[in-house]
């Protein structure tokens, strides 16, 4: 049996984050979405009140991330959740406006699964969230450890 997955978005700009949430619902994918505007609160969500990541055990979560946020980078996020003996199997998508080459890379060796650069055309980013929902609705999500 396939356990629900859980979206956890980490996006700041809540425009961006509607136009997420909305284009992934048009693609078919009904999922829940918890959504964060700062990595504060997203790593006391995904760390739990013991910072071990314990509450998640068994879960299947995938984890949206935006790079830039107001109180720490997303780099650091992804550094402590594939650091994370229970989390680091939950795949993270980057989504950031960063193209630069170096950064992309660092992502990839720090263990992002996909990283995808928000197109700045509305309907470019729209069709962009749209695939990507596609793309969420036949990947295999593992359980948490």
């Amino acid at each position: 049996m396939t356990l629900p997955v859980t979206i956890i978005m980490i996006e700041d700009d809540e425009g961006h984050a509607r136009l997420i949430e909305r284009n992934i619902r048009r693609s078919g994918v009904n999922n829940e979405i918890i959504p964060f505007t700062n990595g504060t609160d997203a790593v006391t969500y995904l760390f739990g009140p013991d910072g071990s990541g314990f509450v998640h055990k068994g879960q299947a979560l995938l984890i949206l991330l935006d790079l830039n946020l107001p109180d720490m980078t997303g780099i650091d996020i992804l550094r402590q959740v594939k650091e994370n003996k229970f989390l680091k199997s939950a795949p993270v998508v980057i989504l950031t406006t960063t193209d630069d080459s170096q950064e992309i890379k660092r992502c990839y060796e720090l263990g992002c699964n996909v990283y995808i650069t928000k197109p700045v055309n509305y309907e470019s980013f729209a069709n962009a969230i749209r695939q990507l929902g596609l793309f969420f609705s036949v990947i295999q999500v593992p359980p948490t450890a």
